[in-house]
């Protein structure tokens, strides 16, 4: 999908709130091996529909961020003590996705 249709589609999922909490279907054994993306959420109504963790005031890009930043995992938990370790790791498992061009719809919150 281009990058502007894929944006359209997205933006209209948000804008209609037609997103179900669901499971991802993965296609190849690699795309399995990195599990579910359960905790990335998204919500009109929270920071502005960007994908969040659990539905909480911290979106995925915050996270990612500092890790791309040099912090460890460990620092960003710390910095957050309200997030779990499986939390960043599906944020950066979302990142990944993401990266690949892949469209992956969110549990909404």
């Amino acid at each position: 999908m281009k990058g502007e249709t894929k944006r359209a589609v997205l933006r209209s999922v948000v804008l209609n709130n037609d997103v179900k909490p669901t499971t991802m279907k993965m296609n190849s054994e690699k795309e399995r091996d990195m599990g579910p993306l359960d905790r990335i959420t998204q919500n009109p109504g929270v920071m502005g529909g960007k994908a969040c963790i659990r539905g909480m005031r911290v979106t995925f890009g915050m996270v990612v961020g500092q890790i791309g930043a040099g912090r460890g995992v460990e620092g960003v938990l710390a910095d957050y003590p309200y997030l779990e370790h499986e939390d960043v790791m599906q944020a950066l498992r979302y990142a990944a996705w993401l990266a690949e061009g892949r469209e992956v719809v969110l549990a909404t919150a």
